[in-house]
Order: structure tokens, then sequence, then C-alpha cells
């Protein structure tokens, strides 16, 4: 029972389960050093020590035994009510931990920690480790055989594959979900079957089959009627970033402005502010750009992001904030923001990963990096190599712009 590291990952679960921190546990003989040594597992607790804790804890001292389930059991307890704005790495550490010291846990419960462990990763922005953790449960799904849980995780797998860029993977996932969702009968939620129609949409649109995905968009658009909420913004979204590709702006903004009055930030916070951030770039991609809208987009959603949200979308902010700065003419401020996001450039989507390396590009062409020139025609030759003409012409223009 006082075994180390078992002890440690115990007591951490147990004071994590009744949110509690490790303040609070401190007391006579039990110092926040002592106290989290042992929950690292890198001091074996005394009998004493364990009374005082299951004490504290409201549990008989048998309770630090750790069985596989409970670990996990807990682990899931812990983060499952965690909105959005509040998840972090210590979520992350905590189902992870769990999962390598439950090896012979019941499956079922390892693909619901699996699957809370994919959701945490999202929200940071840590795609590719939320792939790994998705392929495992992809697997562990197929094994057991149950329609519902591979279902569930294709289409977990397909957010995730539209993510990183891969449009393929996407789009064969929703495929597959959709197509077990009829073998077997099973019921998929309304908002469940739109959001994955939408992720279909999003690859069709990447893979330049811009006609199914206008054909998709418009047949998800027309089912909606006057429904408003965090559903119905999605599809106005998707809608505008259909339009957007088809080169149509105006309508674009047309379905991004539904998309906004569709939802207040009381509903869905992230998302309002995933719109807006959305917005301001859409407002720098129309053609003559609308500079002032776009920050005014940004102005609107940068106090709240100081104080919450996951680390991405701040960088997002700041990743359009030097967009925004480079076409004022405002070169050295756009520098320095482009410098506070090339640190955690993987938690931006592909496509904006594209659009810091032109905006890099073109800074530094500007600065008379004699390579910086190659360098964008070899970034436009990746975009067309991955069938994105929409978004090797943005690469070009950058190009174009930063001579004039």
């Amino acid at each position: 029972m006082l075994e180390q590291p078992a002890f440690g990952r115990r007591l951490r679960q147990l004071r994590q389960q009744q949110g509690k921190s490790q303040v609070e546990l401190t007391g006579p003989g039990m110092s926040a050093t002592y106290l989290s040594r042992l929950e690292s597992g890198s001091r074996r607790p005394t009998d004493r020590a364990a009374a005082y804790l299951a004490e504290k804890l409201g549990i008989r001292p048998e309770g630090f035994r750790e069985q596989p389930e409970d670990s996990l059991t807990h682990a899931i307890a812990a983060v499952v009510s965690l909105p959005e704005s509040e998840v972090d790495q210590e979520a992350v550490r905590v189902l992870t931990d769990a999962l390598q010291s439950a090896g012979d846990a019941d499956p079922v419960m390892r693909w619901h920690a699996l699957a809370q462990l994919s959701r945490v990763q999202e929200a940071l922005g840590d795609f590719p480790a939320q792939h790994s953790a998705l392929t495992e449960l992809n697997a562990l799904s197929d094994e057991l055989d149950r329609p519902v849980l591979r279902i569930r995780a294709r289409l977990r797998m397909a957010r995730c594959a539209r993510n990183i860029g891969e449009a393929r993977a996407a789009r064969l996932a929703v495929r597959e979900a959709l197509a077990l969702s009829e073998q077997y009968d099973v019921h998929v939620s309304t908002s469940d079957m739109v959001r994955s129609k939408l992720v279909l949409v999003s690859a069709e649109a990447e893979l330049g089959d811009l006609a199914e995905a206008a054909r998709l968009v418009e047949e998800i658009y027309a089912s909606l009627g006057d429904t408003r909420g965090a559903l119905a913004a999605e599809v106005y979204w998707t809608a505008a970033t259909v339009s957007t590709r088809q080169g149509n702006h105006t309508r674009a903004i047309s379905f991004l402005l539904e998309a906004l009055d569709a939802i207040d930030s009381r509903e869905d916070l992230m998302l309002w502010i995933r719109l807006r951030l959305a917005a301001a770039s859409l407002s720098m991609q129309a053609m003559p750009p609308r500079l002032a809208e776009a920050e005014s987009f940004l102005d609107s959603v940068e106090p709240l992001l100081k104080v919450t949200g996951p680390l991405r979308h701040w960088m997002e902010l700041l990743f359009l904030k030097a967009q925004l700065a480079f076409r004022r003419g405002d070169t050295d401020r756009a520098s320095t923001l482009a410098a506070q996001v090339e640190a955690n450039l993987q938690l931006l989507s592909y496509r904006d990963q594209v659009r810091f390396a032109a905006l890099r590009g073109v800074l530094d062409l500007k600065a008379g990096d004699p390579e910086a020139g190659t360098r964008l025609k070899e970034l436009v030759t990746q975009v067309q190599t991955a069938n994105m003409p929409d978004l090797a012409a943005e690469v070009w223009r950058s190009m174009a712009e930063s001579t004039i």
C-alpha cells in the first residue's frame, strides 16, 4: 500500500478528485515540500504520514491501495468536467500517468481515458500528440468491435486529421464512421451527424472538390431553418470557408456574419472567440483587405484571451496581429509579434502554419535576406503539391505585395 510510485499516484488522484490543493493537505509534520515529494514518488511515506493524509482526505488508510481500474476512473473523473478554457498540461499528465500504470485495466475504461486524453490534447492544440492517442483509440475500438465506439473514435480522428492538414485521412475517417452507422443502424445524434458532415465538407474543399463541398454545405445549411446556437454557427462558418475557397469573399463574409449573429459569448465562449479570430482573418484576405474591421474583431477578443482560453488561441491572435501590422507597413511590429508566435508554431493549424511561413518569408525579404525569395517559392511548390491552389495564391499575393 505504501510502495512508490503507486502511493504518490493514488494520493494525487484522490486529492484532485476532491478538488483539493496541496496546500490544503499540509499541516504539522506535512510540509508542502514533503507532500510534493510523496506525490512525485521520490519519498516513501511513513505509516504516520499515510494516516495523516487519509484523515485529511476523509478515507481509510486502505484507500491508498491502487487498482488498475481505480487509476483510470479517478483520472477520467478529474478531467471529464473541465471546460476547454480550463484544460492544462496537468490534465494531460494525470491521464497519461493513469494509462501507463493501468495496463491491465478494463479495455472499455482505457477507451474512455484515451478519448478524454484526445479531448484535452485538442483543447491545448497539441494535434500530433492527439493523433497518436487517437491512433491507439481507433485500434482499441476495432479490437473491442463495438460499433458505437468505432464510430466515435473515427469522428474524433477525422477532426484531428483536418487540423493537421491530412484531408484525405479526414475524409476517409468520416466516410467510415457514416458507413458504420448505416451498417449497424447506430443512432448518431443530430449534432454529431452535422459536425461529422462539416468535417467532410472541409476535407472535400481541401482536396479541391469544391463542387461537392458546396453541395454538402448547402444541404446542411438548408436543413437548419432558423436554428441558432453553436451548431448553427459552425455550419455558417463552414459555409464561409467554402465560399472563401471559391474566391467569393463577399458571400463568405455574409455567412460569417450569420455565424457571429447565431451565438453570444454566454452560450459558448471559446466558439465566440474562434469565430472572431476567423472573421479577422477573412477580413484581411478580402480584396481589398478590410483592415479596420479585422482590428475591431481582434480588439474584441484580446482582453478575454489574456485571462482565459487555450494557448493556441492566443497564438492565433498574435499571428493575426502580426499580419495586420505587416499589411499596415509596420514591419518592426510584425517581426516582434511573429517572433512570439514562432516558439509555439505547432499550435497553429496547417493552413496558418503556411501563412506564417509566408509572412516570415516576406519579412525576411524586406530585411534583405537573399535566400527569402527561394524559400517562398519552395513554399508555393509545397502548397501546390498538397493541392491547395487558393493557399498557394495567398502566398504569391504576399510575395507580390512585399515588392510594392
